[in-house]
Parts: C-alpha cells; sequence; structure tokens
C-alpha cells in the first residue's frame, strides 16, 4: 500500500470576462471533481483573478456580479482579486461583489483607509483536508498604487506583508500556497527569496506555463489567459507525516471541451438580462459621428472636447483609436458607448513641460505611432489612432515629403517650451513605453471608477 497521499489543486486566471469560454473550463473542472471524488481524492479549485472585465456586457451591466455568479457555478472554492475587479469598479461597488459568492475571497494587502481588512475578504485560510493534510492559502494582488488610492483603498506592497505573514502560516501547515495576482516576474522573485512558500499559483501577466516551474523549491504555475488553459497542480504527502515530499504542476488545454450545458444556460440569462440594462437611453444626438483612425474626424474631436471640459484641464489630447467604430443619429444607449468605447482607461490630469507636449505630438503624428497595434494598458481597440486635441490646435505645412506641423497652438497661442500645461488625456499615456515623456511627469490625478465611456456620455448629453 502506497504510503503518499495526493492532493490536487486546479486554478483558472486572467479570463477577462471570455465569458464564451467558461463553459468549457466549467466542463473540465466538473469533470476533475467527480473523477477524485470516485477515488475519494482531495482536490480543490481555485481562481486568482480578472476573472471580471468591463469589456464584456455582462460584466459592464452587473458590474461583475455575473461573474461572480459563473464562478459559483463552477465550484471554485477559493479566489483572489486581480486588478480588473480591483481597480475598475467603484469602492461601492467592489464592496458589494462577493455578496453571493460561495467561495472563500482570499486578500493580504488590501485595505480601507482605516486600515482593516474589506468584510469579503480573509488575508489567509488554513484549510484541513480529509486526510489530515493542512494547507495554508494566502491571497495577495498587485498594488497599482494611485489607483487604489483614488478609489478610497489603501493597497499595500506584498514585500511588506509576505515575509512574516507566510512565517505564520507555515507554523500552521503542512504546505503553503500563494494566490498570487502580482505577475511572473513578482512570483520569481518570491521564489527566490522565501523558502516559506511550496506552491504560487500565479497570474496577471498571462505566462503560459504548460509544465510548472521549480525555482529555489518553490512550484510556480500559470496558465495563460482567457480561460482556453486552466492549471493542475499535483502535491505529494507522506502519510504519516504530512510532510510535502513531492510536486508538479502543467497547464492543460481545455480550448476543446464539451461547454458545460448548465453554466452555457447561466450565461444565456445573464446575456439577456444584461442586454436590458444596457439598452437604457443616454444621449440623443442629431447628426452622425463619425470616426477615422488615419486622419481627422468630428467624434475623436468630440471626445477629446468632453474630455477637457470633465477633468476642467487646460488641454487635452486623445486617440482615435479608442473609438472602434463611428456614432450614428438618433438614441444612443449604454449598450452603444460600451461597443464604440469598452476600454477599462480613465482619464487623468498632469501637468507637461510645453517641451515635452511638443515632442509627444511630433511621436503621435509619426505613422509608426497612429498605426501601432496597442497591447495591454487597459486598450482593446485594434490601432492607436490619430491624436485629437481640444483646447490645442496644430498648423500644418506642405512640404517635399509630405505634411508636417510647423506650429503648436494652445488657445491661440504658440506653445511656449518653458511653460507648464495641465493635460488632460488617457492615462494608458502615463504608464511608460507609449510616450515616456509623459509617464515622466506628474504628479497625476487619475479620475475613478470613470471611464472614457463616462466621458463620451457626459459629452453627447
Amino acid at each position: 500500500m502506497s504510503s503518499i497521499q495526493p492532493i490536487y489543486l486546479y486554478h483558472t486566471n486572467d479570463l477577462h470576462s471570455n465569458l464564451e469560454q467558461w463553459p468549457a473550463a466549467v466542463s473540465y473542472m466538473k469533470e476533475r471533481s467527480r473523477f477524485h471524488e470516485k477515488k475519494d481524492e482531495t482536490a480543490l479549485f481555485f481562481d486568482l483573478g480578472d476573472h471580471a472585465d468591463r469589456v464584456h456586457p455582462v460584466t459592464e451591466a452587473t458590474r461583475g456580479k455575473g461573474n461572480v455568479a459563473l464562478l459559483n457555478h463552477a465550484g471554485i472554492q477559493y479566489a483572489s482579486i486581480g486588478n480588473n475587479e480591483g481597480i475598475t469598479l467603484s469602492k461601492d461597488e467592489l464592496e458589494a461583489l462577493y455578496e453571493e459568492a460561495d467561495f472563500k475571497v482570499l486578500l493580504a494587502n488590501l485595505f480601507d483607509e482605516n486600515g482593516h481588512l474589506p468584510s469579503w475578504a480573509e488575508p489567509y485560510k488554513i484549510v484541513e483536508t480529509k486526510e489530515g493534510v493542512r494547507l495554508g492559502l494566502i491571497g495577495m494582488t498587485v498594488p497599482f498604487y494611485p489607483f487604489y488610492r483614488e478609489l478610497g483603498w489603501d493597497v499595500r506592497d506584498p514585500g511588506g506583508i509576505l515575509p512574516g505573514l507566510a512565517a505564520k502560516v507555515r507554523k500552521q501547515a503542512d504546505a503553503v500556497i500563494l494566490l498570487s495576482h502580482l505577475g511572473y516576474p513578482q512570483d520569481e522573485e518570491i521564489a527566490r527569496t522565501y523558502s516559506d512558500i511550496d506552491v504560487i499559483l500565479g497570474a496577471h501577466t498571462h505566462h503560459l506555463l504548460k509544465t510548472s516551474i521549480l525555482l529555489n523549491d518553490t512550484l510556480i504555475a500559470q496558465c495563460g489567459k482567457s480561460g482556453y488553459y486552466a492549471g493542475q497542480v499535483k502535491l505529494e504527502f507522506d502519510k504519516e507525516t504530512h510532510q510535502l515530499v513531492n510536486k508538479e504542476g502543467a497547464a492543460v488545454d481545455i480550448s476543446k471541451e464539451e461547454p458545460d450545458s448548465d453554466t452555457n444556460h447561466l450565461l444565456q440569462q445573464l446575456k439577456s438580462d444584461a442586454k436590458e440594462t444596457m439598452n437604457r437611453a443616454v444621449a440623443s444626438i442629431k447628426e452622425p459621428l463619425p470616426v477615422s483612425w488615419t486622419d481627422a474626424s468630428p467624434f475623436a474631436d468630440k471626445l477629446a472636447q468632453g474630455l477637457r471640459e470633465w477633468c476642467r484641464a487646460e488641454i487635452a489630447m486623445v486617440n482615435s483609436g479608442l473609438l472602434l467604430e463611428s456614432l450614428q443619429a438618433g438614441t444612443v444607449s449604454r449598450a452603444d458607448l460600451h461597443r464604440l468605447c469598452p476600454h477599462p482607461i480613465n482619464p487623468c490630469v498632469l501637468p507637461v513641460p510645453g517641451a515635452v507636449l511638443k515632442e509627444t505630438i511630433l511621436a503621435a503624428f509619426t505613422e509608426k505611432m497612429i498605426h501601432l497595434p496597442v497591447k495591454g494598458l487597459g486598450f482593446r481597440g485594434e490601432m492607436m489612432g490619430r491624436m485629437a486635441f481640444s483646447g490645442l490646435d496644430l498648423v500644418w505645412e506642405e512640404r517635399k515629403h509630405g505634411a508636417q506641423i510647423k506650429t503648436v497652438l494652445i488657445h491661440g497661442e504658440p506653445l511656449d517650451p518653458k511653460r507648464t500645461y495641465q493635460l488632460a488625456t488617457a492615462d494608458m499615456f502615463t504608464f511608460g513605453p507609449l510616450f515616456p515623456g509623459l509617464a515622466q511627469c506628474g504628479p497625476k490625478t487619475y479620475y475613478m471608477p470613470e471611464m472614457m465611456r463616462d466621458v463620451l456620455a457626459a459629452a453627447l448629453k
């Protein structure tokens, strides 16, 4: 008779509301649950955050509660949150998100203004299996400080919490498992630094580790994004001593699984309810607003003007690629604005020296930047698109190799390279890679939890 006791962990992460794939993921997890039940083995099921993404009408309409219903239906037992749950919902919406959750939310580095953990979260959990093995589970999310601060939360550096907490949990557990929405590089750093963590179930950076990586005796598992893979980790314990003697993991392709019919039914119901909510009118326009990603267009100009007014800024700059289609005349619904502008991108105001502003504008009008296929940063469009402005005009001149910017006018006056201007723009431009000059400017004021489509709604009214 074997002296080894196996325990299995199944995990999903970063679905990003790719809800059409979720029934297949549920089918896989239900089959695994039945399989281990027949063998009288323990299997635990986890989700590591960014399940909810307001790019999907169901998530938008229900503010993530539809995602929680789908997680319940899948038999998820433990979850942590990602930045999409954490910073694309208002504080009140996040407080209410898990009211109907059948699973435990583990999160050790998020606090309210008074230094208290949210009522819906626990920093860690000691789970004793039927075999008598004690598993210590800890949850952590990526600390996007300025965004959480604007929303009224106090998110803290995992590095300041994890050493003491992991040591505390280690004393109570046979194995310590970190539910990490910190990203693969951070998971690697944790594995190198701490000896108290046996397994990291990772998320956030969408790494697909088809075979889990053992680093400094810590197993790191991560299974991509969008629900096309699920993670499976096998832990082997000595039956007598409950000592962890082996660990291995893999990402399993579940893209071709037969969808779970009950989950499909629930999803259709959620879509139907969301459609009713999203069809509510928010504005009415008399003339169509066409958009172009390569030329100046009225719809992009309207968004830029609305952004400047919303933020009460001196000037505004926004890329036309944020608008995925033109807007037709007539009644405009929430669904229209969500379809046209689905990105979880917030308005931002920052002080920009004139020299940096001019450099940014010149960079924005290169063919490479206009046609750039932006990935990440909350952007859900196809390409950057031409920049639109409000409070700022460009004087062009024809040259041998095409038109070039001759002069930049701010409210009719030539741009002063030594003066600082208050610029309203999309938060995606403040993170570094697109326009480094803007990323280095500060202090930045992020408008939370409003998104660009909220600005658009106000502009159209």
